[in-house]
């Protein structure tokens, strides 16, 4: 288990476990989150054992948004200042800790499950956008409440949102503000399933289990970039290209032997390439926009 102040991270045959813990607080977002949280995807990223990743909430929330304990002046970053403020500033304008953390997870190199156990409200939510799969308690709750607050939506939840849900609905659930229940969030599409409070994480460690017992690491890094990258892409043919570089790569590969062989001879595969020394470069042209 590796150590963080707001969460714990745990990672066993394959799946790493990550699990917001400040219970007291209803995991409410703070700045050592926003550390803690970035610090543990570049260490799943690095980490080849790891092959797909489960976020959840520890105690009765997962994520009751931002910690309002500064009341009035929460997200007033003049009044507040710090150390951690000044660093996030570029050209007089600080960037939102939120969106330091979905950019992150938007880049991880793993498949990230979101096993959502109680309430998810604000960031709490938002941070939930870039994760690749969303399965839900019951008791869940949701919440894009951000114009209750005085404030606008955040964490890049502006492009996320309504590629998951439409424009429609983007709209409703941030012009309202309104917390919904879980089955909701089903009905609409932020949420793959619906659970019992006591069979959600087997649920998502079930989920997670099928993909590190029977799929490539490095073809899933490469699924993940293609699919989000792709939601942006102005026309198919960006898409044909980074594939097709994909499969020339990966046609060559030993985990393709592998997956091939292992099929005709009706076994279990064991493919042998990992995402820190194979992952192959399919992106000639991209370019990490800059925030400015």
């Amino acid at each position: 288990m590796a150590e963080f102040e707001t969460l714990k991270l745990e990672i066993e045959d394959g799946v790493a476990l990550l699990t917001l813990s400040r219970p007291d607080k209803l995991n409410a977002f703070n700045t050592q989150m926003l550390k803690d949280m970035i610090a543990a995807f570049d260490l799943t990223d690095a980490d080849d054992a790891v092959k797909a990743v489960i976020v959840t909430g520890e105690g009765r929330a997962f994520c009751a948004g931002a910690d309002l304990s500064a009341g009035a002046t929460t997200f007033d970053y003049a009044a507040r200042g710090g150390e951690d403020r000044e660093a996030r500033t570029i050209e007089g304008v600080q960037r939102d800790g939120g969106g330091l953390v979905s950019l992150r997870i938007f880049q991880s190199l793993k498949p990230v499950i979101a096993a959502v156990n109680g309430p998810a409200v604000g960031v709490g939510v938002t941070m939930q956008l870039p994760m690749d799969i969303r399965l839900a308690s019951t008791e869940a709750r949701f919440g894009f409440v951000f114009a209750r607050r005085g404030m606008n939506p955040e964490a890049a939840s502006s492009w996320f949102l309504p590629r998951l849900v439409g424009v429609q609905t983007a709209l409703e659930w941030c012009y309202t503000g309104k917390v919904f229940p879980a089955q909701e969030a089903l009905d609409r599409g932020l949420v793959r399933s619906l659970h019992a409070p006591d069979e959600l994480l087997p649920a998502a460690k079930a989920l997670a289990r099928e993909i590190a017992d029977n799929t490539a690491p490095v073809s899933n890094a490469l699924t993940r970039q293609l699919i989000w990258r792709m939601a942006g892409a102005n026309h198919p043919m960006e898409a044909h290209r980074a594939d097709s570089r994909g499969i020339q790569f990966r046609g060559a590969s030993a985990d393709a032997r592998e997956g091939v062989t292992s099929f005709l001879e009706k076994r279990p595969p064991a493919f042998p390439n990992k995402v820190s020394s194979d992952l192959p470069d399919i992106w000639p042209d991209w370019q990490e926009p800059e925030f400015r």
